[in-house]
């Protein structure tokens, strides 16, 4: 693995750090993406061997192709950024949180992906994975899976927005298939990070997510494409 070089959006914290962490320890290069210069700077040296700092805003277009332009191959893409930034359901919520929350979850991964494209297509097996999330699934929600408390119709933005991180996975994996890419979308569970309160409360180990997203992240060449997969490896329903 040690010629291969990955980037992960959204590494400073959370399950991003942990899934650049894996992926330096699998030996690869790993840029970490962060909005924030100081804080991807502290993440990288937490990081440590393999570890490199990229500023990377994912909603602004000047920021991305800056950061694209750094980077010449790129093996791994993982689209990780993402916020919640509502519990309310959608009769409870103003258009704006979910621009907001698009701009980051959908918009902000169409802009990675294409700019970064050109790097990945220098690659012999070019890896996309997408940290979309259990809640996104419209079979979940309509019959509930008991791991999942998606019954209420709350966090409409953030739902519906991973739901379309799901519809574009496939369309990227069918359009990039004869590249030899794989673009593939992870549920990571209900994780102790800060993108959600009551996710923090579960209390579950974000670097148990992180390791599903390094085994989508580092498919051999018979792996599955288009696929939305739980941190186990178990197929979830759309």
């Amino acid at each position: 693995m040690s010629d291969r070089t990955a980037l992960v959006t959204g590494a400073n914290k959370g399950i991003g750090k942990h899934i650049a962490r894996l992926l330096a320890a699998e030996g690869c290069t790993v840029y970490v993406g962060s909005r924030d210069p100081e804080r991807g700077r502290r993440a990288v040296e937490e990081i440590g061997a393999g570890a490199r700092p990229l500023v990377v805003d994912v909603t602004d277009p000047a920021s991305v192709a800056a950061a694209a332009a750094r980077v010449d191959r790129l093996d791994i893409l993982v689209n990780n950024a993402g916020i919640n930034v509502s519990p309310a359901p959608p009769a409870e919520s103003g258009p704006e949180e979910f621009r907001r929350t698009y701009e980051t979850n959908v918009f902000g991964v169409v802009a990675v992906t294409n700019a970064f494209l050109p790097a990945l297509r220098r690659s012999p097996s070019p890896r996309i994975v997408n940290v979309s999330s259990g809640t996104a699934s419209l079979a979940w929600s309509t019959s509930p899976n008991p791991q999942f408390l998606t019954g209420s119709g709350g966090a409409a933005a953030y739902r519906s927005s991973k739901a379309a991180l799901n519809a574009l996975t496939v369309l990227y994996a069918l359009t990039l298939a004869e590249e030899g890419f794989k673009v593939n979308a992870l549920a990571p569970g209900a994780r102790a990070t800060d993108l959600t309160p009551r996710a923090a409360e579960l209390g579950g180990d974000p670097a148990e997510a992180a390791e599903g997203a390094v085994r989508l992240a580092l498919l051999p060449d018979d792996g599955p494409n288009g696929a939305f997969l739980s941190w186990d490896g178990t197929p979830v329903p759309w």
